[in-house]
């Protein structure tokens, strides 16, 4: 294993970061993102810890962040793995015959896995020189996918100590990430957000010592605003923000609001998100007949999103397990509605009930029975007592688990261990 490698570079206008601050390298796969807004959050809260952070996107992204340049992977330097596959192949032969064992092995999931974790192989072998001259104390990869997948190849060309993220979408997505247990088996430790993730990585054969859950968090708690009162005899204001994929549940959610419309409730809902069930969404609501009580907004800024979730009454999420076995850990959406006032309505599936307890964050609903949404839409209606009594809760939880900078300093005390163990 290698030392670690303390830089000597001016320092940046952060709080305790000193010319000895180790570098942490952070490895995306697209940084900045849009609809990331959890990680530009993360890396805020480090930076203002004292952490040096150096930032990679492997795909897009690129520009300043926080005054910290994120360092942008050209597409056109993979044609150039056609001398340093071989290069590197010389230096470390073992490992070439790893990797080719396990792709004659087995099989990726999905074409989508496959060349995400070919991303992130790619880039390590095309960035193995660039950390040889400027090493840092430790990678970290926030995802399981291809920043996993280039964290550990560094680290089996040439020893680099790592941590890695596994999320839903690397747990659940047609069974998981393709190379995701030798992933996780090797990083000093495991990073997931929910305790639905800790324990299916548990079953998984990746020892408990190792997870951590830490979750998401908001950089600042926002006012949190009035309950309307005349709700219940004027247009319910009703929001989902999500992507409109298989596992929002979103066809079930349209079923919701015709109930809305036959039970002669006056509503107005708002879908925030682009994705490829757009048009069936928007030609369902039309059969429907809800086309003039639904609109599709599209993708929004975070700004705009903050500013619907002001407007509305209540989220929803119906969320499910999609036919890929893909599924939401926690949104962040839901702790950012539960912190402004907004009241959810959630389904059972998967961590969402983390945050949202039955009648004391929240109210919780099947996904598929359209009866207990219409109830539990009624009763937030009608019943200011409950709905003030949730939104007290709503906004503890919040200001306890969704913290951004307490979170990163959580984060950031496993950085410093990792760094210790690895000086020792």
């Amino acid at each position: 294993m290698s030392s670690v490698v303390w830089q000597r570079v001016q320092p940046l206008a952060f709080a305790g970061l000193s010319a000895e601050t180790p570098t942490i390298a952070y490895l995306f796969t697209t940084f900045p993102k849009p609809t990331e807004t959890f990680l530009q959050r993360e890396v805020t809260a480090m930076l203002a810890r004292g952490a040096r952070l150096r930032l990679y996107s492997m795909w897009g992204g690129g520009g300043e962040f926080q005054g910290v340049p994120v360092q942008h992977f050209p597409k056109w330097r993979l044609f150039t793995l056609l001398w340093w596959i071989p290069y590197e192949a010389a230096r470390r032969p073992l490992v070439l015959c790893e990797i080719l064992r396990g792709l004659c092995t087995r099989l990726a999931p999905s074409w989508i896995n496959f060349w995400e974790n070919m991303l992130g192989a790619g880039f390590a072998c095309l960035h193995a020189r660039h950390f040889r001259k400027n090493p840092p104390a430790l990678i970290h990869a926030p995802w399981g996918g291809a920043p996993a997948s280039a964290a550990w190849l560094l680290w089996r060309l040439d020893g680099y100590r790592y941590s890695a993220a596994a999320h839903a979408y690397d747990i659940y997505e047609h069974g998981g990430d393709w190379w995701l247990r030798e992933k996780l088996a090797h990083a000093y430790f495991v990073h997931t957000s929910t305790e639905m993730g800790r324990r299916e990585l548990v079953k998984r054969g990746v020892p408990e010592a190792k997870i951590v859950c830490i979750r998401r968090g908001l950089a600042a708690l926002p006012p949190l605003k009035p309950l309307r009162r005349e709700r219940a005899h004027t247009p319910l204001r009703l929001v989902c923000v999500a992507r409109l994929v298989e596992k929002k549940g979103l066809r079930h959610q349209l079923q919701v609001y015709a109930g809305l419309r036959s039970a002669g409730t006056p509503f107005e809902a708002r879908i925030v998100g682009e994705g490829p069930l757009r048009g069936e969404l928007e030609a369902l609501a039309a059969r429907l007949g809800i086309a003039d009580a639904v609109r599709f907004t599209g993708h929004l800024a975070h700004a705009a999103v903050w500013e619907t979730l002001e407007w509305a009454d209540i989220l929803l999420h119906t969320g499910m397990v999609a036919p890929s076995g893909d599924r939401d850990g926690l949104p962040n959406v839901i702790p950012e509605a539960m912190s402004v006032g907004t009241l959810v309505v959630s389904s059972l599936a998967a961590a969402t009930t983390e945050a949202i307890a039955n009648e004391e964050t929240g109210l919780v609903a099947a996904v598929r029975d359209t009866g207990s949404w219409l109830a539990a839409l009624d009763r937030l209606r009608r019943d200011d007592a409950l709905a003030g009594c949730l939104r007290a809760n709503a906004r503890a939880w919040v200001e306890e688990n969704f913290d951004a900078h307490k979170n990163a300093a959580k984060l950031f005390t496993h950085f410093e261990e990792a760094i210790r163990r690895d000086e020792q």
